[in-house]
């Protein structure tokens, strides 16, 4: 008798009768050491969980698609854009910034918002957040801001002493901690915020040029966050809101889109701009760049086994394809380096054999061997290159015109020296930009967050972080330490001469 149902089997795809009892000596008897079965499913267990993120561990994801609906071929050579109407598949996945993979995706915290675009000269990975400005402006801070959001070594507890101790030393994360602190930082669910690159990148047209540019994606959703005391609730009552919403819209046909636009700024204007275009500290006011459609993002397929796709899935902004490129963006820079590096510890040296990340179109190269190689590993190929057998080549067509780096003494410049140092015009016109609602909301979540500042050092700290809110604007400066409770007069006198 025919039937259609599958055979249990091993992992070498042995059938095999018994799933549910351990093979005895007598049915009251000690287990036999011969049980392979039993050996492999409690091995295999043993080994479920990969290393999580040490960033963005608690995430969402889904498939969908690029529509290109405007011509930006002038800026860009890329062939994702060379055509209006043109779909390129795409991968999204969302993230929380500092909580365990096991914490609540409503906490106050930035948003991850990284795309994998599988496109035929490659996959493109860009990965970025949903504010368009960052804490920090060099890679060598980075390790120590996270250790920040995390758990203090002596209480394995959050600290908000931590946080804002490096915030109060750090005013160039100013900007950022406005955004943080405002409704912004408890966005509802992933579908109802924006996206950026928050990087500076390049394009490169068929010309040559380079032009740099912000990317950004603008929610067809519209803005919808939580409010403090909303966000803490929901944290309660689920802990996985925005994973329910994302999955949820996507099974019900309502698929989340955003509209993709870039900011363009002629490679010659970056020497003479009044602000460094390359500092993730700053964004790019619209009144000088303006965004220019490019097309739609849309999500519209769930994935079918959230670790396959979404937990193995693995974004670095060093995966860049033809017609874009890097800028000189200290953090940038970092993260080229030091995220296919978290890819390679938590996922090993072929995680891009992985179907989530693989290349869906080509890849040639000469990169052998390695735990988990599955692709035939070259098969009686070369190893090596140059080669008199195979028909590999450099195709000379994608090469990308020089850097002209301006200044060629290498030193350790000071990120926040003369030129650099101004971390207080952008935040306040953030926050005068915001109305009464907004103002009420950023002050209340700021004095909620720094009314957790404990220990010896607190009026240290307090001091030091009230003096940048000044610095900022006077008025919200003034609202916060009313806020605190502060005995201004005597505030005042205490204030740092400089941070």
């Amino acid at each position: 008798m025919e039937t259609n149902k599958k055979k249990l089997t091993t992992a070498s795809g042995r059938p095999y009768a018994e799933n549910e009892n351990s093979q005895t000596a007598g049915p009251r008897g000690p287990i036999l050491l011969q049980d392979y079965i039993l050996h492999e499913k409690m091995a295999h267990f043993n080994r479920e969980r990969i290393p999580e993120r040490v960033v963005h561990a608690k995430g969402s994801g889904a498939y969908g698609t690029l529509t290109i609906t405007h011509d930006i071929s002038k800026y860009t050579r890329a062939k994702v854009f060379n055509q209006i109407g043109k779909q390129t598949k795409l991968f999204l996945r969302f993230s929380t910034v500092g909580g365990e993979k096991g914490s609540a995706d409503t906490e106050r915290d930035p948003r991850g918002f990284a795309v994998k675009f599988y496109t035929e000269d490659g996959n493109w990975d860009l990965v970025g957040n949903n504010t368009p400005v960052f804490f920090i402006k060099d890679p060598k801070k980075f390790g120590d801001f996270i250790h920040t959001q995390k758990r203090d070594p002596y209480t394995n507890c959050k600290s908000a002493t931590m946080m804002w101790d490096f915030w109060s030393l750090n005013p160039e994360s100013l900007h950022q901690v406005t955004i943080l602190m405002s409704d912004r930082g408890t966005p509802y669910g992933y579908r109802h915020m924006d996206g950026f690159g928050s990087h500076t990148f390049s394009f490169i047209n068929a010309k040559n040029e380079r032009f740099w540019i912000k990317f950004h994606f603008k929610t067809q959703q519209g803005i919808k966050n939580f409010t403090d005391a909303e966000a803490v609730e929901m944290k309660g009552k689920n802990p996985d809101f925005a994973q329910h919403d994302l999955l949820k819209a996507i099974d019900n046909g309502n698929f989340p889109k955003w509209d993709m636009k870039i900011q363009v700024m002629p490679e010659a204007d970056a020497a003479k701009y009044h602000i460094n275009p390359f500092d993730l500290t700053k964004v790019w006011p619209h009144a000088d760049y303006p965004l220019i459609d490019v097309g739609v993002m849309e999500l519209n397929e769930n994935p079918d086994n959230y670790f396959a796709h979404v937990e193995q899935a693995a974004f670095a902004p060093a995966h860049l394809i033809d017609g874009v490129g890097y800028s000189p963006d200290k953090m940038l820079q970092g993260r080229i380096l030091s995220y296919p590096d978290a890819h390679r510890y938590r996922l090993g040296g072929n995680y891009e054999q992985i179907p989530v990340n693989k290349c869906p179109f080509m890849v040639n190269n000469y990169q052998r061997d390695g735990q988990m190689r599955v692709d035939g590993n070259g098969g009686s190929g070369p190893n090596y290159f140059p080669n008199s057998f195979d028909e590999i080549e450099a195709d000379q067509t994608y090469k990308e015109p020089a850097w002209d780096f301006g200044n060629s003494v290498g030193d350790w410049y000071d990120r926040n020296g003369e030129g650099e140092n101004d971390h207080y015009t952008q935040p306040g016109n953030l926050y005068r930009l915001m109305d009464a609602q907004a103002k009420h909301d950023l002050i209340n979540n700021i004095v909620g967050s720094m009314s957790g500042i404990d220990g010896p050092k607190k009026d240290q700290i307090v001091n030091r972080q009230l003096c940048h809110w000044f610095r900022a604007d006077i008025n919200l400066g003034m609202a916060i330490a009313k806020g605190l409770e502060l005995d201004l007069a005597e505030t005042m006198k205490q204030m740092p001469a400089s941070v």
